[in-house]
C-alpha cells in the first residue's frame, strides 16, 4: 500500500507529550519542543525551517517516514503513525547545524549581530589580524563561560566538551592574530623609517642617488636640542679633546678613517644628555656667547645680530637639502633652523664616549667641527643615526659630512661600527682627497723653522811685513752711548664686518692672533678665516 504524503515542516502537537508542541522538519520529528500554550516566535520558525532545508540537502534521497512513538498517536496531519520507532536517526552535519541555528534565542541573535559589527569594523580599520582577534576573543570568553558553568551561554554551546574545543581553537586564533598584527606593525615601522620627510622649503630637495645601508638595530631618536638660552652659562672646565695635538687630524679623511677602531656598539645604559654632556649650548670657548648663537653667526649669511651674541634673523643655505631657509628668532620659528651634532651624542655614547671625562664630553657636545646649522626637519629625521642609517639628501655635501664625522671621532677617540665604516668608505671612494677637519679645541703644533748654519770665515791672507811702530797717538774720546730704540707701535684695534672687508684690507687669509680675527670669520673652526 502506498504511504500517505508527508506533511510540511512546522509545529504540531507532540505525540509523546500532549502538553507540548514539537517541530516536524518535513521528514522526521526533531528534538525541539515548546509549550502548547505559547506558539514559537517567527525567528524560531525560520530557523527550524532552515534546519529542515539543511537536512533535505544533506540526505540527497527521498524523505524518510515520520519517526514517531510505537503507540498509536495522531500525527501532524491526523494520520495514524503506529508502528514507527521513537528514537530519531543520527542527523547529518548540516542538519545538526540547522538544529544549532534553530536553538538560538532572540538574545543570541542580538549578541551575535553586535559581535559581527565589531568584527567587521576591526577588519575594515585594522585588517585581517584585528578582525580575527575580535572574533577569537568573543569565542574564547563565551566558550570559557560554558566550560566553567556548564551553561550553554548565548551561543548555545551544547556541552563542556564542545566548549573545550572552542576554547582551544580560539586561543590558537588569538596567537595567530597577534602574530599577524606584530608583523604588520614591524613592517609599517620599517617603511616609516625608510621614507624621508618632505623638505620645509618649496624647492624640492634632490633625491639621493643611493639609499644608505641600514644597520640591523636602528638607533632611537634622541630628544631634540632646545633654542639658545636667554642667559649664557660658561662651562665648568676648559675645552679638552682626546688627541695630543692637531697633527692627529692632518691629512685626508679616508686615511684618518683607517686609524679608527672598528667594533660593535656599547649599550645605551646610563645615557643622559644633560648629566653626561652638560646643559645644552654652554659657552665652552669662553667668548661670552652660547654655542647655538656662535654656530648661527657662523653658518647664516647674511645674519642680523642683536648685541654682540644674539642672532635674530638670517638666511641659511642648508647643506643637508641644498635649499634656502629664512631664519627668524622666535618661540615658534627658531627651531626651523636647528644645530645638528654631526656625530650624534647618543651615537658617541655607544661608540666610546662613556670612557671620556666629563670635560671631554662637554667639549664634544659644543665643538664647532661637530655642529652645523641645518634644516630642522632633516635633523629630526636623522635622529641618532650614523652614516650607515642616514646621509644628507644633498649628494654634493656627503663627502664633507662624513669627513667631519671621521674627524670628530678621531679627535675624541671614538670608534665606528663595521656598517658605519663601510658606509663612510663608499662615500669617500668618490672623493679620496677630501681633507679631515681639525678642531679649534685641539692644541696647535708649532713647527720652528730651521736656522741656517753660519758660513765659515774665509782663510786669512798672509800677514805683510810689519811697519815700524808709529808713535803712539792719543787715545780717542769714547763714543756717546746710543739712544734707546723706540717702543714698537701697538697693533691697531682692527675689526672686520665680514670676509669681504678682510679681503679689501689685504688681510686674507686671517689667522688666530691676527688683528681683527674673530670666530665669525672662521666658519669651519680651523683657526684660519676667509680662506
Amino acid at each position: 500500500m502506498n504511504s500517505a504524503p508527508l506533511p510540511p515542516a512546522g509545529w504540531y502537537p507532540n505525540p509523546e507529550n500532549p502538553a507540548e508542541q514539537r517541530y516536524w522538519d518535513g521528514a522526521a520529528w526533531t528534538a525541539h519542543t515548546a509549550p502548547a500554550a505559547a506558539a514559537p516566535g517567527l525567528m524560531a520558525n525560520v530557523a527550524l525551517q532552515a534546519r529542515a532545508l539543511f537536512a533535505r540537502r544533506a540526505s540527497k534521497s527521498a524523505p524518510a517516514a515520520p519517526v514517531v512513538p510505537a503507540a498509536p498517536v495522531t500525527g501532524p496531519a491526523g494520520e495514524s503513525a503506529a508502528g514507527a520507532t521513537a528514537t530519531p536517526s543520527a542527523a547529518p552535519p548540516l542538519a545538526r547545524m540547522g538544529d544549532w541555528v534553530a536553538s538560538l534565542s532572540t538574545t543570541s541573535w542580538v549578541v551575535f549581530g553586535v559581535a559581527a559589527v565589531i568584527a567587521l569594523l576591526a577588519f575594515t580599520a585594522g585588517g585581517f589580524g584585528p578582525g580575527i582577534l575580535v572574533i577569537a576573543l568573543v569565542a574564547f570568553f563565551t566558550a570559557l563561560y560554558t566550560l566553567i558553568s556548564a551553561r550553554p551561554s548565548w551561543a548555545r554551546i551544547a556541552s563542556r566538551k564542545l566548549a573545550g574545543f572552542v576554547v582551544i581553537g580560539s586561543f590558537l586564533a588569538l596567537s595567530i592574530s597577534t602574530g599577524i598584527m606584530g608583523e604588520t606593525r614591524a613592517a609599517t615601522d620599517e617603511v616609516a623609517v625608510a621614507l624621508p620627510s618632505p623638505a620645509p622649503s618649496e624647492t624640492a630637495a634632490p633625491a639621493p642617488s643611493a639609499t644608505p645601508t641600514r644597520t640591523p638595530t636602528p638607533t632611537p631618536t634622541p630628544t631634540g636640542e632646545p633654542d639658545a638660552p636667554e642667559k649664557v652659562l660658561a662651562a665648568d672646565e676648559e675645552a679638552v679633546v682626546s688627541v695630543a695635538n692637531s697633527s692627529a687630524t692632518a691629512g685626508t679623511a679616508l686615511a684618518l678613517l683607517g686609524t679608527l677602531e672598528v667594533k660593535g656598539r656599547a649599550p645605551k645604559t646610563g645615557y643622559d644628555r644633560t648629566g653626561m654632556y652638560g646643559t645644552a649650548w654652554l659657552d665652552v670657548d669662553r667668548n661670552g656667547c652660547d654655542t647655538r648663537n656662535d654656530i648661527l653667526a657662523r653658518d647664516l649669511d647674511p645674519e642680523v645680530m642683536s648685541g654682540r651674541c644674539k642672532v635674530t634673523s638670517g638666511v641659511l643655505n642648508d647643506p643637508y637639502t641644498a635649499t634656502t631657509i629664512d631664519f627668524v628668532r622666535g618661540q615658534k620659528t627658531s627651531l626651523a633652523v636647528q644645530i645638528d651634532h654631526v656625530v650624534a651624542l647618543m651615537n658617541s655614547w655607544e661608540t666610546g664616549a662613556q670612557q671620556l671625562s666629563q670635560a671631554q664630553r662637554v667639549s664634544l657636545a659644543n665643538d664647532p667641527i661637530n655642529l652645523l646649522a641645518v634644516d630642522g626637519r632633516s635633523n629630526a629625521q636623522k635622529g641618532a643615526g650614523d652614516a650607515a642609517t642616514w646621509l644628507p639628501a644633498n649628494n654634493a655635501f656627503r663627502c664633507t659630512y662624513v669627513a667631519r664625522q671621521v674627524s670628530v671621532k678621531a679627535t675624541y677617540g671614538l670608534w665606528v661600527t663595521q656598517a658605519e665604516h663601510d658606509a663612510i668608505t663608499r662615500v669617500l671612494a668618490s672623493c679620496p682627497d677630501e681633507p679631515a677637519v681639525t678642531s679649534a679645541f685641539t692644541p696647535i703644533v708649532v713647527v720652528a723653522e730651521p736656522v741656517p748654519a753660519p758660513a765659515p770665515d774665509p782663510a786669512p791672507a798672509p800677514a805683510p811685513a810689519p811697519d815700524p811702530a808709529p808713535a803712539p797717538a792719543p787715545a780717542p774720546a769714547p763714543d756717546p752711548a746710543p739712544a734707546p730704540a723706540p717702543e714698537p707701535a701697538p697693533a691697531p684695534n682692527v675689526s672686520y664686518a665680514n670676509c669681504d672687508a678682510v679681503r679689501a684690507a689685504g688681510a686674507a687669509p686671517i689667522r688666530v692672533g691676527d688683528p681683527g680675527y674673530s670666530r665669525k670669520l672662521d666658519r669651519d673652526g680651523d683657526g684660519i678665516g676667509c680662506e
